[in-house]
Order: C-alpha cells, then sequence, then structure tokens
C-alpha cells in the first residue's frame, strides 16, 4: 500500500503557487507597474506585496496563511481589474479564459485552509 505524504504535497503546492506567481512580480519589480499607478493610484502598489512578499513567504513557509489571503485577494483584484470581461469566457484552445488566475486563486485559498505543512520555515504559529 502506497502511503500518503501530505507535507510532501502541500510543499509542492506551495512551489507550485508562490514560485509561479513571484515570477509574475518579478516581472513588475523588472519593468515597473505604471500602467496599474495610472488605473488604481496608490492602490496599485500593493501589487508588491501579493506578487512578491506573499510568494516569497508561502516558498518559505512562513505565515502561510496570512501570505495565502494575501495572494488570494490580489487575483480577485486581478480578475475585476484586469481579466473581468473574461469571467464568463472560454478561451481560443478550449479552456477557462481567467484558469491560470483561477488556479493561483484557489491554490492559495487551500493554503489557508491547510497551511504550510512540515517542511516550512515556520510551523508553530496559527498563521502557519
Amino acid at each position: 500500500m502506497i502511503s500518503k505524504n501530505t507535507d510532501l504535497g502541500l510543499l509542492l503546492i506551495r512551489i507550485s503557487v508562490g514560485g509561479l506567481m513571484l515570477f509574475h512580480g518579478i516581472s513588475k519589480v523588472l519593468h515597473g507597474i505604471s500602467f496599474l499607478v495610472d488605473n488604481m493610484g496608490a492602490f496599485g502598489y500593493s501589487v508588491y506585496v501579493g506578487e512578491v512578499l506573499a510568494p516569497i513567504a508561502i516558498l518559505l513557509g512562513f505565515r502561510t496563511r496570512i501570505a495565502a489571503v494575501l495572494l488570494a485577494v490580489t487575483c480577485v483584484v486581478a480578475i475585476a481589474v484586469a481579466h473581468a470581461q473574461d469571467i464568463f469566457s472560454i478561451s481560443e484552445h478550449g479552456g477557462y479564459a481567467n484558469e491560470l488566475l483561477m488556479l493561483y486563486l484557489l491554490g492559495s485559498v487551500g493554503l489557508f485552509f491547510t497551511g504550510a505543512g512540515k517542511y516550512a520555515v515556520s510551523k508553530t504559529n496559527k498563521w502557519d
């Protein structure tokens, strides 16, 4: 019988959600966010929290539940601000038009409920 390794699965989900979202944040650090600030004012700068700091915390397993909420809120705002026209759309390839954002959103919500698991920098706080 194959035994379960939930903690390894949570680590892989953290690497997927946090690691892949971090690329979006790095792109914004390198190329700027003037398009967001133009549309959202000073609130546009919060993208750095949601796409850089939260993914790093998720990757490390530090206050994962808080970081997951921040990432989830970032995804909801991204859908509402930049992808609202695609909420009920199918892509030209047959998938849901917002599927990437939904994967980040639902993955982060899942991490909020589970926490980081034992392969994490911090695992004793209730927000881990």
